[in-house]
């Protein structure tokens, strides 16, 4: 099996071949081939000339659905397997890998609908003889480069609206989990996309990621991942003024108010930072808790943090699953040492599991950190592991000072019985998504993404699909007359 796809053909990498590893038990999952800068520019070519002469982005909105659609079916069709290969590759349960397969599908299903549903607006402009129209058209070539903590649902919300759109594509998975951005590309070919229009490189950020982001040929770059490479693309992207779109993650308040009820609090607590072991850029990793209810709340997610069972994801027992890498682990444990040398206390977790079957696997306990202050670095910088702090307030505006006290603007959630109060901290809270009463539902109609340094781009909802497209006025004068501007 080879798993480059470029111009319509599958194909081995010309830098050799990496291996993927499963986080449970640091088993080789099976090798993958890797792209080197040929494999880079032949991706890059193969998508201009797809986008620039082939028939994609002038096939009607109605068969691009149509494609979609396929795909959505093909999804449904070999879920499980899907499912089972995602939880190979990351670690999390086979409960969570098939909710993604699910919401994959639906996402591609929804950007199907969407297509065709908007072709333009007509402008009045005063004048009979004129007719004045804004069409939407596809950027161009699009670069889509997507994370290791979600790698299947990551890419559907670039890859749906860039292909509804007209676009052709040059994928970039994250070398740690690149197994199911592969077989989705499968199920595209064997739905029929024309050559040219996907094409998938395999390989690390310096070799692929950043010749990729600096190309001349590439019209856009959408990415998903850390703050620190975010910048670079961004950076990166200054020299051919290419669009780009970024999410960066977050470090989400979660607040709660003590007339919640008690056990909700509990269970939605754990729930927002723990599924899949914290490593999700909108975890609730900031859990801020009235006075009034504080200190039982902690006590009672301390304990009830303990009791999580964590194992493979193939079992049904596993609740929890591994980080994903070593070097992963060893970043979550500079954080726990660094805040308990600053004073915080551990309430629970703060080390890795004793359990035999589990030492060759990448585990660390479900930790929470109490009293923690706001110049730690658990606190101001994005953990992305199963580390939970927790903080005080006293009122409504020290729980929305302490909401938007971080550099981070993705999501965030307020917990209250008072309708009133859960609205106007929902306002106030600048978080791109503000639960309410709830953590962690997305669907694919409304717009993801953040503010600040969470990220300037947009996924899912309309928005989602006007990443890319290119908004063009075009203006048709039906009785054109001389000017006579110049006597001459």
């Amino acid at each position: 099996m080879v798993d480059l796809f470029i111009d319509g053909a599958w194909t081995a990498g010309s830098s050799g071949t990496a291996d993927v590893v499963n986080p449970f038990d640091a088993t080789v999952v099976r090798a993958v081939d890797q792209a080197g800068p040929a494999d880079v520019e032949h991706a890059v070519a193969a998508a201009r000339t797809a986008f620039d002469g082939g028939p994609w982005r002038t096939t009607p909105a109605s068969e691009r659905g149509a494609l979609l659609r396929r795909v959505a079916d093909l999804l449904i069709r070999d879920k499980e397997a899907i499912a089972h290969t995602e939880t190979l590759d990351t670690g999390k349960t086979l409960v969570e890998s098939r909710v993604d397969v699910d919401d994959v599908t639906a996402v591609f299903r929804y950007y199907a609908d969407l297509a065709g549903a908007d072709a333009g607006r007509v402008v009045d402009v005063g004048q009979p003889h004129v007719l004045s129209r804004v069409v939407r058209e596809p950027v161009g070539v699009c670069v889509l480069i997507t994370p290791w903590n979600y790698p299947l649902l990551q890419l559907s919300w670039k890859l749906a609206p860039a292909l509804a759109a007209g676009n052709t594509c040059v994928i970039k998975p994250s070398e740690v989990t690149p197994l199911t951005s592969v077989l989705l590309v499968r199920l595209l070919e064997e739905a029929g996309v024309p050559r040219g229009v996907v094409n998938i490189v395999l390989g690390d950020g310096p070799t692929v990621g950043a010749p990729l982001t600096e190309h001349p040929d590439v019209d856009m770059v959408s990415f998903t991942g850390g703050l620190t490479t975010g910048q670079a693309i961004i950076r990166a992207s200054a020299a051919t003024v290419k669009r780009v779109a970024v999410e960066l993650g977050g470090k989400n308040p979660n607040i709660v108010f003590a007339d919640t009820d008690f056990d909700l609090a509990v269970d939605y607590a754990l729930t927002a930072v723990f599924l899949h072991s914290g490593q999700v850029c909108s975890a609730g990793a900031r859990l801020i808790v009235q006075d009034e209810m504080h200190d039982d709340l902690v006590a009672e997610v301390g304990r009830r943090a303990d009791r999580i069972r964590l194992g493979n994801g193939l079992d049904d027992a596993t609740e929890s699953g591994p980080l994903v890498s070593a070097a992963h682990r060893t970043k979550i444990e500079g954080f726990v040492a660094s805040a308990l040398a600053g004073g915080a206390r551990l309430v629970a977790g703060g080390r890795r599991p004793e359990d035999p079957d589990l030492q060759r696997g990448y585990f660390y306990r479900p930790t929470v950190l109490a009293d923690v202050h706001r110049d730690m670095r658990v606190i101001r910088e994005e953990t992305f592991g199963p580390i939970l702090t927790v903080e005080r307030f006293a009122d409504e505006d020290q729980a929305i000072a302490l909401g938007n006290d971080t550099g981070y603007g993705l999501a965030g959630a307020v917990w209250t019985a008072d309708m009133g109060r859960a609205h106007r901290v929902a306002s106030a809270l600048r978080h791109g998504t503000v639960w309410i009463n709830d953590y962690h539902p997305y669907v694919p109609a409304a717009e993801w993404g953040g503010m600040k340094r969470s990220g300037n781009g947009r996924e899912l909802g309309p928005t989602g699909l006007a990443e890319y497209q290119e908004h063009k006025h075009v203006w048709h004068n039906t009785a054109p007359k001389p000017m006579r501007w110049f006597a001459g």
